[in-house]
């Protein structure tokens, strides 16, 4: 048997398209601070000008389901936008995560613009003393972010590697922030010392912020790949999957399930709920995001051996579900999921069947 965890791959360019977007409401830039209370995506408009918007809670991309949010923006034909803070500190009850370069890298392959930002206010959490929620970003520098976006000419990974040069600037107004935060509502924070030191990491540039990310990358992939969370209910092993792509970096991925049929390799993204229904919504979108990467990765490796990838898109239930028995908004998200499937090039399979793809 291949060792599972030697799996590479290289991507040179994505090709994709989503169905399963939803409408987006369509927002004055006057009225960001509504639109970011209101909405995780959605069009903002300036002047003549459109944009797609999506918003991440936090840098973490494991948590509140960021890719969902990216993925509604990319139905969407003019420049797409994702805000993303550059730390996100809870408190000293809470946890602490920081951007990563492969975060910056992946919405670059989607072609999606970055704008890092960081959070500017927010209220204490009324369960826990050193704890805080309700982070809101600071407005007036995501509003000159985007009013200069809406100039630039040149593409997406040009403008986010443009982005993290700023890493280190936009990381200490964080840290300030956090610091007037603390003070104004008597939380204590994590180490001020400890974020600085990795800020200063990041003002080293580039390199310094891409091999820093990595380290950390591969850190969780490993702990990924051997961790099966309880929302998972999958048969195989896990497998950790190393992305080159032309970016300058790797991209590391971890499957939730892998098989080998002779020169081919299935590469599987599992969804689970615990009833008899589809896997939530953002679940589902959370899952096609790792589709379009799955989908466009070419010269799959184990070792020197080459084989033909197969990605899966896997929804399981807690007890067997019957496509017969879906409600009339699951048949529709099903029938536009196997669409998406179809045109894409992945497939879909639901406990241990495939559904049968129309002629």
């Amino acid at each position: 048997m291949p060792n599972l965890n030697n799996i590479s791959a290289e991507i040179t360019g994505v090709k994709y398209t989503p169905y399963l977007c939803r409408k987006l409401r369509t927002f004055e830039l006057k009225d960001l601070v509504q639109a970011l209370s209101e909405e995780s995506t959605f069009i903002l408009r300036i002047n003549q000008q459109q944009i797609a918007v999506s918003w991440w809670v936090s840098a973490k991309r494991t948590r509140t389901y960021p890719y969902a949010r990216v993925y509604d923006s990319l139905a969407f034909s003019g420049k797409k936008v994702t805000l993303i803070p550059i730390v996100k500190d809870e408190g000293a009850d809470g946890e602490r995560d920081f951007l990563q370069y492969d975060t910056v890298s992946l919405m670059s392959l989607l072609g999606v613009y970055v704008i890092i930002g960081y959070y500017a206010d927010a209220e204490v959490n009324s369960k826990y003393p050193n704890k805080i929620t309700r982070q809101r970003y600071d407005i007036q520098q995501i509003t000159g972010e985007i009013q200069k976006l809406l100039s630039y000419q040149s593409d997406a990974l040009h403008w986010n590697l443009a982005q993290l040069e700023k890493a280190g600037e936009i990381g200490e107004k964080a840290i300030e922030a956090y610091s007037r935060i603390s003070t104004a509502l008597g939380v204590n924070m994590h180490s001020i010392e400890l974020a600085r030191k990795r800020i200063k990491e990041l003002e080293k540039g580039k390199e310094t912020f891409l091999k820093l990310s990595r380290n950390l990358a591969e850190k969780a992939q490993r702990r990924e790949s051997i961790t099966k969370q309880p929302k998972e209910r999958l048969d195989g092993e896990k497998a950790t999957i190393t992305i080159k792509n032309y970016l300058g970096g790797e991209y590391f991925l971890t499957s939730d399930e892998v098989e080998i049929h002779e020169n081919e390799i299935f590469l599987i993204e599992g969804k689970h709920t615990k009833d008899k229904r589809l896997p939530a919504l953002s679940d589902i979108k959370d899952g096609l995001l790792r589709m379009i990467l799955l989908t466009n990765i070419q010269d799959v490796r184990i070792g020197n051996k080459q084989f033909t990838s197969v990605p899966i898109l896997k929804l399981t239930t807690g007890h067997p579900a019957k496509l017969d028995s879906l409600n009339r908004e699951e048949r529709k998200t099903l029938g536009l999921l196997e669409k998406e499937s179809e045109k894409n090039g992945f497939r879909i399979l639901i406990n241990t069947h495939f559904p049968k793809r129309k002629e």
